[in-house]
């Protein structure tokens, strides 16, 4: 163990924060011919570092390898446009983004966010390492660097003039293992009085509210306000606002500057959030350790529910098939046993399979079909969305499931 360094302060990695055993890639989804064969697991066990409190996962694959081909398409989610949409107005109202700007978004996708920049006659350009996701952006028009950001894109986008004004990255930063080589590129890619704005899962509610899903594979790292701010600091950038928000169960947005050049004062919001992580044990080793025995709970919630429901006799379907729900399903050890499929909007999955579990993913037109008793939704977070677009299924007197933060049935 003495082995395992973190991989901001390089501080030896001794302290479990939760073991989620041992899991396949979360979005190694499978074609019907693989089936058969071998399938690759590795452990799913985040550490957390007992000098900046980073809560970490060892790396076992490379980004190239998970990410240069990726199944994930950001514009299947309704609510996920809608808040891309109120954040690009939001942005707009509140700084001099024009259309004499540049707005750069990392981990770009399919061009969900800088399609309304664009509508907006305000200038684009997306960096997005899979480039069977570019191409969709692409083809809307928006203009898309195909590679991994780091230092080396940063400098080959500043001699090519392409410093942004306004330099965004969603639910990008827990995907990225080396993190000095991320934010220094971010450093570099910023114009002097340029912004940066971040979002990612945010680690507090990640704990509070049991979201052990969240963490899979292709989430090298999971954070705190006060870890990124020493993150972004090391690097000569300054966290100047913060914003909580309730997408993917709770999130964090982040504000930050340069150092040296920056013009935005710092909001009371950071100080607040700073000293509610502090009330809430975020620096208390001890703190991660009880987290660890509430995902063993909630573990034993979700396997007597479906152990409860099939010896009643019940059929059971899920709905979507994201990463977090492939966590939840090998770590609780549901599969076909227990879920006759799953369906997802995304055509890029449907006729695949679920990584490990081996549950179909079919289009949702086929719960009409089986009229399933109970629908399981995977992408809890999603849960007001889905059940609105599927509440026909009540005709037939299905109910819905949710696992997180704990098993609800309405």
């Amino acid at each position: 163990m003495n082995d395992r360094k973190c991989r901001f302060c390089n501080a030896e990695l001794t302290q479990s924060c939760v073991n989620l055993g041992m899991t396949p890639l979360s979005n190694s989804y499978l074609h019907k011919d693989a089936l058969n064969k071998k399938e690759n697991y590795y452990p799913l066990h985040a550490y957390v570092c007992g000098e900046c409190f980073l809560v970490q996962l060892e790396k076992f694959e490379s980004a190239e390898h998970i990410f240069s081909e990726y199944a994930y398409f950001s514009s299947y989610s309704d609510s996920w446009l809608e808040h891309a949409r109120h954040y690009v107005d939001d942005i707009t109202s509140k700084y001099p983004i024009t259309s004499n700007s540049l707005v750069v978004e990392i981990a770009s996708n399919d061009g969900y966010l800088l399609q309304y920049f664009k509508e907006k006659n305000i200038p684009v350009l997306g960096v997005e390492p899979a480039a069977n996701v570019a191409k969709v952006a692409q083809e809307k028009g928006i203009p898309t660097y195909v590679d991994f950001f780091g230092r080396k894109t940063a400098a080959e986008l500043a001699l090519k003039d392409k410093k942004a004004d306004l330099l965004i990255g969603n639910n990008v930063l827990a995907h990225v293992p080396d993190l000095h080589d991320f934010v220094g590129g971010m450093t570099l890619a910023l114009k002097a009085n340029g912004i940066i704005t971040m979002e990612f899962p945010y680690l507090l509610r990640l704990m509070s509210e049991n979201q052990f899903d969240t963490i899979y594979h292709e989430h090298f790292s999971y954070f705190s306000l006060v870890t990124v701010m020493k993150i972004f600091a090391s690097k000569k950038l300054t966290v100047f606002d913060v914003q909580e928000l309730p997408t993917h169960g709770g999130s964090i947005r982040i504000y930050a500057q340069h150092e040296d050049f920056g013009k935005h004062p710092s909001s009371r919001r950071v100080d607040d959030l700073l000293k509610k992580e502090e009330a809430f044990g975020m620096y208390e080793l001890s703190t991660y350790t009880a987290f660890a025995e509430k995902v063993k709970a909630t573990k034993r919630a979700i396997l007597e529910f479906f152990t409860k429901a099939k010896n009643e006799g019940k059929t059971i379907v899920g709905y979507g098939a994201p990463a977090k729900g492939n966590t939840l399903l090998n770590y609780c050890g549901v599969g076909v046993d227990f879920i006759d499929y799953t369906v997802d909007r995304s055509p890029h999955k449907q006729g695949l399979f679920l990584p490990g579990t081996h549950i179909p993913i079919y289009d949702p037109n086929k719960i009409t079909e089986t009229k399933p008793d109970y629908v399981f939704i995977l992408p809890w977070n999603l849960k007001d969305e889905i059940s609105k677009q599927m509440k026909h299924i009540y005709d037939w007197g299905g109910r819905f499931v949710v696992p997180i933060p704990e098993v609800e049935v309405f």
